[in-house]
């Protein structure tokens, strides 16, 4: 029975988007040291994130942006990036097993395991592929807006992100609805620097 883990990242910054990833491990080829990725060392996840892609049989990778997560709530954006990466699995599992106590909206069956990532390889390789895609896109996007630190805290309201947010202002990629960025935008309106 192939079983696809997946797995979510970003519910908490305050900027990017929510990034999922569903993986199909291979039933003979097993990989040591698989954890939940909030428990591994960066240099350990990205090592990890390349032998994952190198003998699963399946990965995929979504997103829900920014403006989905002000429209539908975080959750919601969520939930539709794990469905987004499961129904972008290059190979239909048999079964989803997914962290935490939601299920996407999906075709197979499947389960929603509270801890999973700490219990489930597959969800642990999941959520290991999720946070080194979105970290990497975060160091992106620290590039196209500069002085905010998003490489540093991938969005999340550190003291250095909030300070950033009150001198530099609100950007196209922060979540409008997350109460800290809400509250700069009551006062000021958000920066002109539109994506292309």
């Amino acid at each position: 029975m192939l079983i696809a883990g997946v797995d979510e990242v970003g519910r908490g910054p305050l900027a990017g988007p929510v990034v999922a990833a569903a993986v199909i491990l291979h039933p003979h080829q097993s990989i040591d040291g698989l954890a939940d990725s909030k428990k591994l060392s960066p240099k350990r996840r990205a090592a990890l994130y390349d032998i994952i892609h190198e003998r699963a049989l399946a990965v995929a990778i979504a997103q829900a942006t920014v403006a989905e997560i002000d429209q539908l709530n975080i959750l919601h954006a969520a939930l539709l990036a794990m469905q987004r990466a499961v129904n972008q699995l290059t190979i239909l599992p048999d079964w989803v097993q997914v962290d935490g106590n939601r299920m996407p909206d999906i075709a197979i069956g499947g389960e929603a395991i509270v801890k999973g990532d700490d219990k489930i390889e597959a969800i642990m390789a999941a959520s290991i592929v999720a946070k080194v895609w979105r970290d990497r896109l975060m160091q992106e996007l620290d590039t196209q807006y500069p002085g905010y630190g998003l490489a540093q805290h991938a969005g999340y309201p550190t003291k250095l992100h909030l300070q950033a947010l009150q001198e530099l202002g609100v950007t196209p990629i922060h979540r409008q609805t997350f109460t800290p960025v809400a509250r700069l935008l009551e006062s000021r309106p958000r920066v002109a620097n539109e994506l292309d």
